[in-house]
């Protein structure tokens, strides 16, 4: 996806080149961002952040960086005590700041970084090093259209963008979108074993998951049918598909029980990470 180039921000400085901020930086290189307005600061950057940025010719841990158009603020929601003072710095009058920790709220980030005034928190989520991810996100009011149109351009190029009026809804997003992933993989774990509880060989069984969960994601990316309709397509009555659907859907302990459950311990641990 190419970047609408009226959008994008002169000068960019991502704080926090972990898994998710270097996923992010990774789509936004694959988008066409040019690389000369970007610098890096991260007290431990991996071997493959620092590779990507000699690649681009981007900056890490400058020496007199200034201040930014955008400040993205992605490090772990417990080191924003520590990484203040420099964000702080990094944030000129006109800068806006997007914050992707989970469960610091915009008054959390405004208590910490005086500076900081047009605020977007953001949750997105690792698919984004590939162009798509889901992100979540919401606008302090004091964030312009400009601005709005800026992030919305470098939240789009690593997938799709879903903006809430109600900032409250972030943990929420945080629990389905930002977490959602890893349910994915697990599934794909669990799925895995039990097809070699069932008699498979693990390698066989192994890549027979990763490929159905893989595809019938990619089919209900390009479907505009809805989930259950796709699978209801699937089952046949009385067949295979609708055997395993009954141990999947009974009570106690359903599928959706459980998954029901999950949402809400991660929306739970969100707001805990709040303060």
């Amino acid at each position: 996806m190419s970047l609408p180039s009226q959008d994008l921000p002169s000068s960019l400085i991502l704080v926090g080149a972990g898994k998710m901020g270097g996923a992010m930086l990774s789509g936004w290189l694959a988008s066409g961002m040019k690389a000369s307005g970007v610098s890096i600061f991260d007290p431990h950057p991996s071997d493959d952040m620092r590779r990507l940025c000699s690649e681009h010719g981007i900056p890490i841990n400058p020496a007199a960086p200034g201040t930014a158009d955008v400040v993205v603020l992605a490090t772990k929601p417990q080191y924003l005590d520590a990484a203040a003072p420099q964000v702080n710095g990094l944030l000129g009058p006109g800068s806006m700041l997007i914050s992707i920790l989970a469960g610091k709220t915009i008054g959390d980030l405004r208590a910490r970084l005086p500076a900081a005034t047009a605020i977007i928190r953001a949750m997105p989520n690792l698919p984004a090093s590939i162009g798509r991810g889901a992100t979540g996100a919401a606008a302090s009011p004091q964030v312009t259209e400009a601005q709005r149109l800026s992030a919305d351009a470098l939240l789009r190029c690593v997938g799709v963008v879903e903006w809430v009026a109600d900032e409250t809804l972030i943990d929420a997003v945080t629990a389905v979108s930002g977490s959602g992933p890893a349910y994915v993989f697990h599934l794909v774990e669990c799925l895995a074993e039990a097809g070699v509880a069932a008699g498979l060989p693990a390698d066989l069984a192994a890549r027979l998951a990763r490929a159905t969960v893989t595809g019938a994601g990619e089919l209900l990316f390009q479907s505009d049918l809805d989930p259950a309709v796709l699978r209801q397509n699937v089952t046949s009555p009385g067949g295979t598909t609708a055997a395993a659907l009954a141990v999947l859907t009974a009570d106690p302990g359903s599928l959706r029980a459980l998954m029901g459950e999950a949402v809400a311990a991660a929306k739970r641990r969100a707001g805990e990470l709040s303060g």
